[in-house]
């Protein structure tokens, strides 16, 4: 595969993981979660749906939210994961923008190549980070919600997540390999000599001055 196709390939995997990330971040069924038992919750038909920004009543008859706002007194493990979702939602336009500069088919003036491999190296990075940043989100949260209110599955924001770090990974890895740059040594001019009756063995540029000088008598 080359160096093109590698740079549009991490490009379309670094873009799609970042919007299943924003999809993680914005929504609120990260975990079904009951507090009073399997067998009772079943029963009673209400399963609670807990996520960043909301926690979540599901039943037949209703579905109510109520807004996660005291921020002082939400567990850690919520916080964390609210802060590094939306730090990874951040960092994704700076990357993607920095990934789509770096692919053949946009060039800003006369810029080199090795301009591009910087961008892509950069925008890899960032791209790494964001995949960092999601999968202890999405670790972290599970376990926590499990010690607090008992979990018993996960929801469908938890697979986006995991999804959209994995995707963050592959294109993150694929842009920080191609900024490495294939370009050939440039070669060194051979030197060759010539023979000459007047001053024996000359060296390339001598024999090159001499032809030019006999050229014009």
């Amino acid at each position: 595969m080359s160096q093109s196709c590698r740079l549009l390939c991490g490009f379309f995997l670094s873009c799609s993981g970042w919007i299943c990330l924003i999809i993680a971040t914005s929504t609120n069924d990260w975990v079904i979660t009951c507090s009073f038992g399997l067998h009772t919750c079943v029963k009673m038909d209400e399963l609670e749906s807990k996520g960043l920004w909301a926690e979540c009543m599901i039943s037949t008859a209703a579905y109510h939210c109520a807004a996660l706002n005291q921020i002082l007194t939400l567990p850690a493990y919520i916080q964390t994961s609210r802060a590094l979702m939306v730090s990874a939602s951040l960092l994704g336009l700076p990357s993607v923008l920095l990934a789509l500069l770096a692919t053949p088919c946009v060039r800003l003036g006369d810029e080199s190549d090795g301009t591009k491999q910087k961008r892509a190296l950069l925008g890899g990075i960032l791209t790494l980070i964001m995949s960092v940043c999601g999968l202890v989100s999405t670790v972290w949260f599970p376990i926590g919600a499990h010690h607090e209110d008992g979990l018993l599955s996960f929801g469908f924001s938890l697979y986006a997540g995991w999804l959209g770090s994995a995707l963050c990974f592959l294109g993150g890895s694929v842009l920080t390999c191609c900024s490495g740059g294939n370009n050939a040594p440039a070669q060194r001019p051979e030197k060759r000599f010539y023979y000459s009756k007047q001053s024996g063995i000359t060296d390339s540029v001598q024999a090159t001055n001499n032809h030019a000088k006999s050229a014009h008598v």
